[in-house]
């Protein structure tokens, strides 16, 4: 029988652990995108994500002799913690299985409520298959993060809450998705209230299962997923919730992670508060609809977590202003001659330099990696375009993911070999896993370049340069293919041609 969620909102009992969030106007962003934007604050919640509402649902709708042996579930953090704070409440036990992977500042707050916290798998998918396993071992009820509907409906309070806060005309509710818990049951209510009030998931362009989903008419599973907004790194959406967002969810928004990185920066600055990833992605997927849509109602973002680890903040500080187009990053060739380098700075006139790195490379030219501030986005084709007209070769790097993770950080160094082949891996970043990966790379070839930086994320990123004759290169595919490790190959990168060749 397909559940009426209508009804199962209404009953829910969240209210004996979670709070009316909320709905505040984002002073701020709603000056800049000249819209009314508003945030529905479920950061604010005991555990700082909405996700105590549906897991408290679930385990109070148990039957008392299930309640009674504890529960088991799987989580990357925040549903973790409302599954612990739920059993708190209740007086349960209850079992965690969290991914290896996971911030260790989720790990601390599941253990801090009481939950008896297992660590197994490099990704949620192992973490998952894990807990099953220990649920049938041990008798213990399973509480899904998202595909259960007593979860959807938990989660569908908050749309309920969202109506009765804003009254008048909702043009948009936009809603970050990982697995659809709550996109399902926000879409549930109100479109059963409101069917002109648009509902609209936001995804990372590396974890956007929801979107392809949608556009393939049936569930898919991605291959990977990228794990910056760990909250809702999901390779397939449930079942239930895919059902629902395909009647219900009018359009899905897919942002960049240097997007998600400026919309924490305007979250902050508009309420002092800091969003982890997940919980700044609502935001981020309503400005790129408002840069691109003609509203008439209020815009509002479903700020949904705030469990932040505190060194990501490096990372998301050296990529908002490029997030929000506000920072050029590009390289450019200048001739090495006694005032070339100050008629190429009158150029650049009175914009905030933020970054310049600068090495003498030949007698005849010197390439320069440069960051410069441009307000609004305005003026950065202008710019680039005025160093080209006065015969500079300019290469934009700003979209260059490799020149924004580790070329910034190596101009000045070059290779005197010419048989270096250069590759960018990706890693579960935990405790030894570099020195695991040094060992599986092993002595097969010269290591001539290695940069590493930890930047806060579940990931470690890694450049690689390595010595490979021509008459080995046949070996490589078989080689990178068996180290098991994500990978993309560099050596034609033209930012790696210009500062490190």
């Amino acid at each position: 029988m397909t559940p009426n969620y209508l009804k199962r909102i209404l009953a829910s009992c969240v209210y004996d652990v979670a709070i009316e969030s909320a709905l505040t106007q984002a002073p701020g962003l709603s000056r800049r995108l000249g819209r009314a934007v508003f945030l529905k604050r479920e950061d604010t919640q005991a555990v700082f994500s909405f996700k105590l509402r549906g897991a408290y649902n679930k385990i109070a709708s148990l039957k008392a002799e299930e309640r009674a042996r504890g529960v088991v579930t799987a989580s990357a953090g925040n549903h973790a913690q409302g599954v612990a704070l739920a059993a708190q409440r209740l007086g349960i036990p209850a079992v965690i299985v969290m991914p290896l992977v996971a911030p260790q500042i989720k790990v601390d707050a599941v253990r801090a409520l009481g939950a008896d916290v297992v660590l197994a798998g490099d990704h949620y998918d192992a973490a998952y298959a894990h807990a099953q396993k220990l649920g049938l071992e041990r008798g213990l009820p399973f509480i899904h993060p998202y595909d259960d509907p007593a979860v959807i409906a938990g989660q569908g309070t908050i749309g309920m809450e969202i109506l009765k806060q804003h009254p008048g005309d909702i043009e948009a509710i936009f809603v970050p998705v990982g697995g659809g818990g709550l996109i399902a049951g926000v879409a549930a209510y109100v479109k059963a209230l409101r069917p002109d009030t648009r509902v609209i998931g936001v995804e990372p362009n590396d974890a956007d299962a929801l979107a392809r989903s949608l556009a393939s008419g049936s569930r898919v599973v991605l291959d990977k997923v990228g794990t910056f907004a760990d909250g809702v790194a999901v390779r397939q959406v449930g079942r239930e919730p895919f059902r629902i967002a395909r009647r219900l969810v009018d359009s899905v928004e897919v942002v960049s992670n240097d997007a998600i990185c400026a919309a924490i920066k305007d979250i902050f600055e508009d309420t002092r508060s800091i969003m982890e990833p997940s919980g700044a992605l609502a935001v981020a997927g309503l400005k790129a609809y408002a840069d691109r849509e003609a509203t008439h109602g209020a815009l509002i973002a479903i700020t949904s977590g705030a469990n932040m680890n505190f060194d990501r903040l490096r990372h998301v500080a050296e990529r908002a202003e490029i997030g929000e187009r506000r920072e050029v990053l590009f390289a450019a060739t200048i001739p090495e001659t006694p005032g070339s380098f100050r008629r190429f700075c009158a150029l650049i006139g009175e914009r905030n330099i933020t970054e310049f790195n600068y090495r003498y490379s030949d007698p005849r030219t010197a390439h320069v990696f440069v960051g410069i501030q441009v307000p609004g986005g305005e003026g950065a084709h202008d710019l680039l375009a005025r160093l080209a007209g006065a015969g500079y070769e300019i290469l934009d790097l700003t979209d260059n993911e490799m020149a924004k993770l580790h070329i910034r950080h190596l101009v000045g160094g070059r290779c005197p070999v010419d048989d270096e082949r250069l590759y960018r891996f990706e890693f579960p970043d935990r405790p030894g896993a570099l020195m695991g990966f040094l060992n599986i790379m092993g002595a097969a070839w010269n290591i001539s370049l290695f940069h590493y930086r930890n930047h806060g994320a579940d990931y470690g990123r890694v450049l690689v340069g390595l010595q490979v004759p021509p008459s080995e290169h046949a070996r490589l595919p078989a080689f990178l293919e068996a180290l098991g490790y994500d990978y993309q190959e560099e050596t034609e990168n033209p930012a790696y041609r210009l500062f490190l060749r």
